[in-house]
């Protein structure tokens, strides 16, 4: 049998693209709102409102990649004006809503790819941040990483630029330098984002485990939605999803190798004295 919270869901699933209110959904479930809105939050880590609010959002993003109008594209969504959507989502998509529609168009991205410590690392960044940190050996696929992720960006190698960043990432992993106040321009669904900032917040030579950070983020059963979080986060090293291990100690998964992973942490261990 379901519970309050599966029917929440299960009802605000069947009417995206509409605005439920707190009360009503109570009233469908047949629990209090107050009740609810504390049970949602702990089993999904956001409250019905986030929740109706990321899937719209979603819904923008898959309707602008597939070549919809901005316009079209909020409406269908089931944003009431352009300016609504401004005020409230627009910031989640990292780039202007024009430029997210297919991959980027219009975006200028510079990139470049840098030798350091941990192997080849390539950083790519528009006018307000760093939308990409990926790490590997192969230049190459790097390369084409960052072209397919924004395929239909103007995309322009451009190490000079990208020069200060270089050097505060080697001084990051010499152990002399911090990546927190580094700008991004990155985006991602709000649960992702959560787990994104609880991150962030890890300090030099811990770790956490994903249960932790499941805790942290007030949605403890979420822990394998956690690990896709950090697969999915597009700034490594800048948001630190190498500090993430497993419960018994192990690793865990990493995007960029398990080797690189164990190296980064092992580069972060504090030196004895």
């Amino acid at each position: 049998m379901e519970t309050a919270v599966e029917k929440a869901k299960t009802y605000l699933d069947a009417r995206r693209g509409e605005r439920v209110t707190l009360v009503e959904l109570a009233r469908a479930v047949g629990a209090s709102p107050f009740h609810l809105q504390r049970r949602f939050k702990q089993a999904f880590g956001i409250s019905p409102r986030d929740y109706q609010d990321a899937h719209r959002l979603e819904a923008v993003k898959s309707s602008l990649k597939n070549g919809s109008r901005v316009t079209e594209a909020l409406f269908d969504a089931g944003y009431g004006s352009t300016s609504r959507f401004y005020e409230k989502a627009a910031s989640s998509l990292g780039m202007a809503a024009r430029r997210y529609r297919a991959s980027g168009r219009g975006e200028r991205i510079r990139y470049a790819v840098f030798t350091l410590p941990i192997g080849r690392t390539l950083v790519a960044a528009t006018s307000r941040g760093l939308c990409a940190v990926k790490l590997g050996e192969d230049e190459a696929k790097l390369r084409r990483l960052i072209g397919e992720e924004f395929s239909a960006a103007e995309l322009i190698e451009d190490p000079a630029a990208l020069g200060e960043i270089r050097d505060r990432i080697a001084s990051f992993l010499s152990g002399e330098g911090d990546l927190s106040r580094v700008p991004v321009d990155i985006r991602g669904t709000v649960f992702q984002r959560r787990v994104w900032r609880a991150l962030s917040r890890i300090p030099r030579g811990e770790t956490r485990t994903y249960a932790q950070i499941a805790r942290a983020i007030g949605n403890p059963a979420a822990v394998r939605a956690v690990g896709s979080a950090c697969g999915a986060n597009p700034v490594a090293l800048v948001v630190p999803c190498h500090r993430a291990v497993r419960t018994d100690g192990g690793l865990g998964g990493y995007a960029w190798g398990i080797a690189r992973k164990k190296r980064l942490l092992e580069l972060e261990k504090p030196t004895k004295k």
